[in-house]
């Protein structure tokens, strides 16, 4: 099995559910379960942030043109539905369907294209920034599936790559191991380097950004994603040298 991890970021007004998040950088969207035909898409996504940016990502998922991952970027004829399937004060989960059309496209459909059945697929959504996660057998075109989907995507995102990896290994070739992509890498050195998380810090993030000339929420996002990272190798490093606990 192997793994693709990247993501998109997109610029503003290309995509109804980025913009709504880059106006509640604590809200957070995530797919709960995400499946697909060559006709279907139906996914489950589970929403976070304050009353708010709930109000504003209901929305956009029910009433605008946004159908769930269609790359098209005109009206593309599809039909979609989306309904509620739980909200509380500060979470949200939605239920979409949507049916293709000739002229849609998605990340899933590209994959099942190039990448063959059974695949599965993850995603986050926070800011401007979809991350996905796409396990595959290993079989068919990557190279392919890239290619197709960078046409796709066009000028509304820039696409990033985030790991490569068989599925079962918890390293990369690019981060000596670390399972850092080589931006992630560099954005965490250069912020250990500028005094960025010293006490009290050296540097903001405007300022490491500015020095690194990438947009401040790309380099807030790359920050985050790998001290996630890091933080749970750590985690998982110290439960297996723990060992299993012996029973009474």
């Amino acid at each position: 099995m192997r793994e693709f991890v990247f993501a998109l970021e997109y610029e503003p007004g290309h995509n109804r559910v980025a913009d709504v998040l880059a106006d509640h950088p604590d809200a957070r969207v995530r797919s709960l379960s995400l499946h697909a035909t060559d006709e279907r898409l139906w996914r489950v996504d589970h929403a976070t942030g304050t009353p708010a940016a709930l109000v504003d990502i209901e929305d956009v998922f029910l009433n605008s043109d946004y159908y769930a991952d269609c790359l098209a970027t005109e009206d593309c004829g599809a039909t979609q539905t989306t309904r509620v399937l739980d909200r509380t004060d500060d979470t949200l989960v939605l239920y979409s369907d949507w049916e293709r059309t000739a002229d849609c496209a998605s990340v899933p459909h590209i994959a099942r294209d190039h990448l063959g059945d059974g695949l599965l697929f993850e995603t986050r959504h926070e800011g401007r920034h979809y991350t996905w996660r796409i396990v595959h057998s290993g079989e068919g075109d990557a190279a392919a599936f890239f290619d197709d989907l960078e046409a796709a995507v066009g000028d509304c995102a820039r696409m990033e790559m985030l790991r490569t990896a068989d599925a079962a290994s918890t390293g990369n070739a690019k981060g000596a191991g670390s399972g850092l992509s080589t931006e992630q890498e560099a954005a965490l050195r250069a912020a250990v380097e500028h005094g960025y998380y010293e006490s009290p810090r050296e540097v903001d993030v405007g300022e490491l950004a500015e020095h690194l000339d990438v947009p401040r929420s790309t380099l807030t996002y790359r920050l985050r994603r790998a001290e996630e990272r890091l933080a749970k190798g750590y985690v998982a490093g110290e439960q297996l040298a723990d060992g299993p606990s012996t029973p009474l």
